[in-house]
């Protein structure tokens, strides 16, 4: 027996990052360069759906691809109909009519309690009796337990969305092999965030690199993103490409897939051995943070730079070319807003005075 979305392709298109010219303008062509169907965006991703509205909607026949997007209550809204307004601006900015898969964005640790609060749950499947949302599901950033929890309490539920990776697969907070089995528990299939963890897991440190480079020619993101192809369940993994290069190798690496072998997983597992010399913070740039933060600290790029510090020994031009006119992290007046938001719950305070003896 077959699940929901067992014939979309393994590879999906994921809008956080989009893809930018020279100019700093939208690549549109790139997003639909290569044939494409799952795309993924979210009312948060600043531009991203009305990027997808030109480069995808206004170009194409709409039964030929899926669109996914996510409304986010727990930021920014106090009454249901604030919540609400989210899904109608998303039908506005990206002229799509309907959307194939709707997200309700990021549940877990307290964020959870304000989907039910404010009565999302019964608004998408209002909207999917309504042909608006052809599938419900969630994203989500907390624990197997909390998963297991929501899905018991919302058999509606036709998919999730989890981080899955090789480098969090044991995980304590993120726990991939755990919330995939919990998924699997309900008979609700996956799409996949995160295989590249951010990107770290496409340009690793020197000795993961030797790991896959002594296994083979593939590169370490196509290695990632097989590992996470060959778990049960999924519908689409979703990668997000900025250049047409990373583009081909992500569809070298999943074109005609069928699976790691037992020795292929053994690569794998000395990768994941390779990293744990490492003490990384687990911050994957989604800058969550940095929509809560008054003070405007540039908190992605600070722990990034602190992440390339402990693995290349560099940190300087990481800085610069992250921070985006952002404050030092020294600037940090304690309020913890951004920890309430972080999804990989990192205590994200006093990595920032980790950050701020190197940065300032």
């Amino acid at each position: 027996m077959g699940y929901l979305g067992e014939e979309i392709g393994k590879l999906g298109f994921g809008l956080m990052r989009l893809p930018r010219l020279e100019d700093g303008s939208f690549d549109e062509q790139l997003i639909c360069a290569a044939g494409f169907t799952y795309f993924d965006t979210a009312w948060i991703y600043t531009g991203s759906e009305e990027v997808i509205a030109k480069a995808l909607v206004q170009r194409y026949p709409r039964e030929s691809y899926q669109l996914a997007t996510k409304g986010i209550s727990w930021i920014g809204c106090k009454t249901p109909e604030e919540a609400q307004a989210q899904f109608y601006q998303s039908l506005e900015r990206t002229g799509a009519g309907y959307f194939d898969f709707y997200l309700l964005h990021m549940t877990g640790g307290p964020r959870t309690q304000v989907f039910d609060l404010l009565g999302m749950w019964d608004f998408v499947a209002q909207k999917k009796a309504e042909g608006l949302i052809r599938h419900i599901g969630f994203s989500h950033h907390g624990s197997a337990a909390e998963l297991d929890e929501i899905l018991t309490a919302h058999p509606e539920v036709e998919f999730v969305q989890l981080q899955v990776n090789y480098l969090d697969w044991e995980n304590p907070i993120n726990q991939s092999r755990a919330c995939l089995e919990v998924a699997a528990k309900h008979g609700v299939p996956v799409t996949v965030m995160e295989p590249l963890r951010g990107g770290l897991l496409a340009e690793p440190p020197a000795n993961v690199a030797k790991v896959f480079a002594d296994a083979g020619d593939a590169s370490p993101a196509a290695w990632a993103l097989r590992f996470v192809a060959s778990q049960p369940n999924i519908i689409t993994v979703l990668s997000g490409m900025n250049a047409m290069e990373q583009m081909r190798d992500n569809i070298a690496a999943l074109k005609g897939f069928t699976g790691l072998t037992a020795d292929e997983m053994e690569v794998i597992s000395d990768a994941q051995a390779a990293f744990d010399s490492f003490d990384l913070i687990p911050c994957t740039g989604c800058n969550y943070c940095a929509k809560v933060c008054p003070q405007d600290v540039a908190i992605s790029a600070s722990f990034l730079t602190l992440n390339a510090n402990i693995m290349f020994g560099r940190h300087v031009q990481e800085w610069l070319n992250a921070s985006s006119g952002r404050q030092k992290p020294s600037a940090c007046i304690e309020c913890h807003a951004c920890e309430e938001a972080c999804p990989q719950g990192i205590a994200i305070v006093d990595e920032l005075k980790r950050a701020a003896e190197i940065i300032g």
